[in-house]
């Protein structure tokens, strides 16, 4: 027996990558049901056949709701008998938020803060939340509205007890191939005949798949302390590198394309900033960013200082482990996505 067995999960953005990826992981386990929470019909529609087809025995363990984190009733109405929620709703493209950055608070700040209060009120007992490395240090609007929507999460968590609903949020860099990512786009030039496109070959980015996400996420729901955040000790590459890996794959000496920084993009993403390093512990494969639970009052810290803090230092892209090219490669093999994809055009590997 599973910590899921006979339990309600629900997937706040369940339509996405990350949901997708949980009910593969998931679906035909012990677990009682998963609702998949979102807005979009179509992709409901489209998942809806998808597993009817893969997994005809379980499919009907799948529950879809049509509703928006934004609202608080369309939320609560599927939260009813809830047991566990992987709140995973958010706008994630850099560029759009950077254009659109009310769109961004209204769904990554007031969403999360939506889906915290109705899973308090309905009595859920433990929340997960997915942040992303855009979230330290942030310089565009996605990554502030994250950051925001980790305050939330840290601040609800002290409004209710751990015993009644624990919430913990996870950070994590790049998940290779999601919906959106660059890969796939990589790919399709590739397809086209056309040069692939990169921003800037030096940049560093972390990467992850989408099984390392989902088990990130476990982590947090089975080790994490109500407050805390949880990030796990990603590899990292160069975007050249990652190019020369996808282009090795599928089309060798493919020509690259360097077509200057996005609105929004920074050279390298942070995981774990200094600041926090003052009082997170290492966990071995993971960080463990604790609640600040001291209380709300403001005078204790004028008269009580801490003068100790941890020695780890700050975790980002530049400074974590980077992958070569053949690392990469094989770190790309391992995904369903690229095996398929290489499939359908013949090419061994």
């Amino acid at each position: 027996m599973s910590l899921f067995a006979n339990k309600t999960l629900m997937i706040t953005g369940g339509t996405g990558s990350f949901g997708n990826a949980v009910l593969n992981r998931f679906l035909k386990t012990d677990i009682g049901e998963i609702r998949i929470f979102s807005r979009d019909e179509k992709k409901q529609d489209d998942m809806r056949h998808e597993f009817q087809a893969k997994m005809p025995e379980v499919a009907e363990k799948i529950k879809f709701y049509i509703g928006d984190v934004r609202d608080l009733a369309s939320v609560k109405n599927a939260m009813h008998g809830v047991d566990y929620i992987f709140h995973a709703a958010a706008l994630k493209q850099v560029p759009s938020c950077e254009f659109f950055p009310i769109e961004a608070v209204k769904t990554n700040v007031l969403g999360t803060d939506n889906v915290l209060t109705a899973a308090i009120d309905e009595g859920v007992k433990c929340v997960i939340c997915l942040s992303t490395d855009k979230a330290a240090y942030p310089v565009n609007a996605m990554g502030t509205s994250k950051a925001m929507m980790e305050k939330v999460i840290v601040a609800k968590s002290r409004t209710v007890s751990p015993e009644k609903t624990k919430i913990c949020c996870t950070r994590y860099g790049n998940v290779m191939c999601s919906r959106g990512s660059v890969i796939p786009l990589w790919i399709d030039q590739i397809k086209a005949g056309k040069p692939i496109t990169i921003t800037e070959p030096s940049m560093t980015r972390f990467i992850m798949s989408l099984d390392e996400a989902v088990d990130l996420v476990l982590f947090a729901f089975e080790n994490g302390t109500s407050g805390d955040i949880l990030v796990q000790k990603a590899p990292a590459c160069t975007i050249e590198t990652l190019a020369k890996a996808v282009t090795g794959l599928f089309a060798p000496e493919h020509e690259i394309k360097v077509i200057g920084i996005r609105h929004g993009e920074k050279m390298y993403e942070t995981l774990l900033t200094n600041e926090e390093c003052t009082h997170a512990t290492d966990m071995g494969n993971f960080y463990r960013v604790p609640c600040d639970k001291r209380g709300l009052n403001y005078d204790k810290f004028f008269k009580d200082g801490d003068t100790e803090r941890n020695h780890l230092r700050e975790f980002n892209s530049s400074n974590t482990e980077l992958l070569n090219v053949e690392q990469v490669k094989q770190k790309l093999l391992s995904l369903q996505y690229i095996r398929d994809e290489l499939d359908t055009q013949g090419i061994a590997y």
